[in-house]
């Protein structure tokens, strides 16, 4: 799977992880130089606290558009390190 925006591949594995549709992709595929710091978080009953990173590729910023669960409660412990994308980042084949 890979994940791109902006023309930049963001991240790309054979190992993701799909929970309600979304590829959670390891953290060693995280393309970390595109991503910068954001202080949005929100949560989930059953996956817990999600923190997130905003893109910054081409001098374009899409802000929140990468997330992940620190420390997933344990009916979502398979996603604790990994990220997931929205916000116009495809996630293809």
């Amino acid at each position: 799977m890979k994940a791109v925006w902006n023309g930049i591949t963001l991240a790309e594995s054979d190992d993701t992880v799909v929970v309600e549709g979304n590829h959670y992709f390891p953290a060693e595929s995280l393309n970390t130089q595109y991503t910068t710091f954001s202080n949005h978080v929100s949560r989930c009953a059953w996956k817990g606290e999600a923190k997130y990173l905003s893109l910054l590729v081409n001098g374009e910023m899409n802000p929140d558009a990468v997330w992940y669960y620190p420390d997933p409660l344990p009916a979502a412990a398979e996603i604790k390190g990994r990220y997931a994308f929205w916000k116009g980042v495809k996630v293809t084949e």
